[in-house]
């Protein structure tokens, strides 16, 4: 569901893109066509004005001679007088479409254009006339200067050829040698001929050639129109490129703000997600295989803390440039946030890439000549993108959970390791998968009790009396069977289920050891650890009396077990709550002591009762020698001179329990005298009080 959110997310960012980016084009593109359609249609008005009073004008002087011809029809009358003399060609037409009389040359075209007018005549003026008359002419064809036809062959009044006209004839009015003044030029004027029809109430049909009359003047202010046209379309089309221009010079700016990392002024994470994206959806990027790299510079907080903010981000900044330093312009890198940083690289060898990352390790190791800074880096890798022998362009991309692996790889290397390099393989799926199982089952299994307290006794090394026990979980699931604390206490302590647990545990051990009681067992102290996540809680201490009071058990039987890593948190809210467990009359203990650094300065700051020596005491290659026996012997020393009881843990063969009962070690817990066991046979221990160890 994330990933196609994300991918959603992408895709409405790439469209906004392209749009901020397209529409000042898109919009220039439209202003421009339709500046010049309209000042198109605004010219032809102004042509099409010329040519209505011209052929108003001309409908007029033929609407005369008709009118002269119905009311002096006879032989010896000359009703077409005034065309003969004005020089206008006529043909007079009788109802079967026969020449009745003619005059000039006929020029007559055989397509003609219905115009249409209104005499525009107020209210008034139309009461008090009874004949409103309908402006209503039909306009022929002239054979011999055609300008109605259209390219398409369609019978029109063609604006644009009568302005072509127009223009030619400037060009002639201006050419002909006989125009030797200005006057001479402003008395020329130019004719586009057309023929007229006039339809006569006896149905006879009057053609008369008629004149579009434009003169000098006519023509001046038509040219001035077109040349403001023309100007007005440039001035439009300059300023939308200025537009669009400045627009993509603002998106241009816009996206490098997007993009860019405040601290390194190189690329962000989000350029690096979207960039990665593309990358590897390209069409070659199929056979190439790629690595998604997360490097983190470890403690940067802290070495902020230690120097100053301004110092942090200048190594910030010499850490990514040392970064791109190593990659190919083909590679990408970006810095996310503090110390981190993201790459993707490209390899051949897998063999070679580890090489390269190591090498880049080093080298950032030493950006500053002044200190040796350690990093942690997660990789995962992208194989070619190949199905059945050939290689496919990759779809579903998504370079966010391909980096979030290699975070996962990251977050697996241990917080106290220096340099390090982890892998994202399939196991580290499989415990994520574990850890994911686990957090959904928690709650139900606390609810359902499926977690088991085992105990593993403490033993006097010299009476081998049974002298204590330590409280341990177990686990035994319906679904996953028995499983082992390693694989679940770790996940508790990240998610915080952990502090649950201690409640559990502490309750369940109060309740087994009021009912031993009550069976007239020899009850033994029993130690419940409590976790570092508890210490935050300011009455941790009544928490835990409420606790054990609620089961009737006496403080004296339970022991409360810190470990050593608690004692790195609020000293002070540590010693209060000791100081109150020690009121209430709970023994308090610590556990592996010297695996830490301040081991010393808690003893002397913390009321403790009892000291547990850590098991790798006696383990690995000190254990045993003479080395390792001093520390073991002065730390037990340590202990009685504070009034301290010891316990060694994690004792295995005879040689060191001898050596620890000469110490003077109060008990040890370990598999020499048993391991960690189910209530039940705690009680067989109790009841013999004796460790066998021939067993």
């Amino acid at each position: 569901m994330q990933n196609v959110k994300r991918t959603k997310n992408r895709k409405k960012y790439f469209k906004l893109r392209k749009r901020n980016l397209w529409f000042p084009i898109a919009l220039t593109v439209v202003v421009s066509l339709l500046s010049a359609l309209f000042l198109e249609l605004f010219i032809s008005s102004q042509y099409s004005y010329v040519t209505d009073m011209r052929i108003r004008s001309e409908y007029e002087f033929v609407d005369l001679a008709a009118a002269s011809y119905m009311e002096n029809s006879s032989a010896d009358a000359d009703p077409f007088g005034i065309l003969e003399k004005s020089g206008r060609s006529y043909v007079l037409m009788d109802e079967n479409g026969k020449v009745k009389e003619q005059f000039g040359s006929n020029t007559l075209g055989d397509m003609s254009y219905k115009y249409e007018d209104y005499y525009t005549v107020s209210a008034i003026e139309a009461s008090e006339i009874e004949d409103v008359r309908l402006f209503k002419v039909w306009i022929y064809n002239d054979t011999e200067n055609n300008i109605l036809v259209t390219d398409h062959g369609e019978t029109d009044l063609d604006i644009r050829k009568i302005g072509k006209e127009v223009r030619k004839g400037l060009y002639a009015i201006f050419r002909e040698e006989d125009s030797d003044s200005d006057a001479d030029l402003i008395n020329q004027e130019l004719k586009l001929p057309l023929w007229m029809r006039y339809d006569l109430d006896n149905g006879e049909q009057l053609f008369v050639k008629i004149a579009i009359a434009i003169n000098f003047s006519d023509i001046i202010y038509l040219f001035l129109l077109l040349f403001l046209e023309n100007l007005l379309l440039v001035l439009v089309i300059i300023v939308m490129i200025i537009y669009t221009v400045s627009s993509f010079l603002s998106h241009r700016k816009m996206t490098r703000v997007f993009f860019t990392d405040l601290a390194t002024k190189g690329h962000n994470r989000i350029w690096f997600l979207l960039k990665g994206d593309q990358v590897l959806q390209k069409r070659r990027s199929a056979k190439k295989s790629f690595a998604v790299v997360d490097l983190s510079l470890v403690n940067y907080r802290i070495f902020c803390a230690c120097h100053s903010i301004e110092e942090g981000e200048d190594l910030i900044c010499r850490i990514y440039d040392a970064i791109k330093a190593k990659i190919s312009k083909k590679e990408l890198c970006a810095h996310f946030n503090d110390g981190n940083y993201a790459l993707l690289l490209m390899y051949e060898d897998e063999g070679e890439l580890r090489n390269r990352i190591g090498e880049l390790l080093k080298t950032l190791e030493n950006v500053d000549t002044e200190h040796t800074f350690p990093f942690h880096i997660g990789v995962t890798f992208i194989p070619p993108a190949e199905s059945g022998g050939m290689f496919v362009r990759r779809k579903n991309v998504d370079i966010e959970t391909d980096y979030n692996h290699a975070s996962a790889a990251k977050a697996s290397i241990d917080d106290t390791a220096g340099s390090a390099i982890a892998y994202f393989d399939d196991k580290l799926i499989e415990d994520q998968r574990w850890s994911e199982t686990v957090t959904e089952m928690q709650q139900r299994a606390l609810d359902n009790e499926e977690f088991i307290v085992y105990y593993q006794p403490k033993y006097d090394p010299r009476s081998n009396e049974l002298r204590g026990a330590e409280a341990l979980i177990r686990w035994q699931s319906p679904e996953h069977g028995f499983i082992t604390p390693y694989r679940f206490i770790p996940i508790f302590e990240k998610n915080g289920f952990i502090t649950e647990i201690d409640h559990y545990m502490l309750k369940h051990v109060a309740r087994d050891q009021r009912r031993w009681l009550d069976q007239g067992y020899k009850c033994v102290p029993v130690s419940v650890n409590v976790s570092r996540a508890h210490f935050i809680e300011s009455d941790l201490a009544e928490q835990i009396r409420d606790i054990v009071d609620k089961e009737g058990t006496p403080h004296r039987y339970i022991e409360i077990e810190l470990t050593e890593s608690a004692f790195f948190d609020d000293k002070n809210a540590m010693i209060r709550t000791i100081s109150k467990l020690k009121e209430y009359g709970f023994a308090v203990s610590m556990d592996d002591f010297g695996s830490g650094y301040s081991s010393l300065n808690s003893l002397k700051d913390m009321p403790l009762d009892v000291l547990k020596l850590d098991a790798e005491f006696f383990r690995g290659e000190t254990a045993g020698t003479d080395r390792g026996e001093i520390v073991v012997s002065e730390a037990i020393k340590l202990a009685k001179s504070l009034n301290m009881r010891t316990v060694a843990e994690g004792v295995e063969i005879k040689e060191q329990v001898d050596f620890l009962a000469d110490q003077g070690c109060d008990m040890i817990q370990g598999y020499y005298f048993a391991k960690p066991m189910p209530g039940t046979e705690f009680e067989s221990k109790m009841k013999d009080g004796i460790a066998n160890t021939d067993e």
